[in-house]
């Protein structure tokens, strides 16, 4: 077990969540995958070691994990949720042909989000920045 997953763990379980083998493995699953998985794909990647396990399984532990601000739900429209464990400050670039989402480091926007109050008289609390293109692979094709 990752260094990572331990610390989630245990915060989970300081927040009195307890600890199920299928909440571990989704945990575990969610924070080693780079893939922004949606609740679909981690049920199939797990379902062989979980045979009883749902989907609904998986959608109520990404809820637990979405309040306890470990994990970020990404939603497009029509399409299907994607979940990333990483909550950093961090943005995606989203493949317009096979839907791949990967992840990029940029400075933190947040003169855009002061400016943006200062225009609406909002209260920000936070921006998602996704650029579109076509990843390497589609491009191959």
């Amino acid at each position: 077990m990752s260094t990572k997953v331990h610390h989630a763990l245990e915060q989970l379980k300081t927040n009195g969540v307890r600890i199920t083998p299928q909440r571990h493995a989704i945990l575990s699953f969610l924070m080693e995958s780079m893939e922004h998985p949606t609740a679909d794909e981690i049920y199939r990647a797990l379902a062989p070691r979980f045979p009883n396990m749902s989907v609904a399984t998986v959608y109520n532990n990404l809820k637990v994990f979405i309040e306890a601000n470990m994990v970020r739900e990404l939603t497009y429209g029509d399409s299907s949720s994607r979940f990333d464990a990483d909550v950093s400050d961090h943005y995606h670039v989203v493949c317009q042909q096979c839907g791949k989402i990967k992840d990029f480091m940029y400075p933190s926007l947040h003169e855009v989000e002061e400016a943006a109050e200062r225009a609406t008289g909002f209260k920000v609390y936070g921006h998602r920045l996704e650029l579109y293109g076509v990843c390497q692979e589609c491009l191959a094709q």
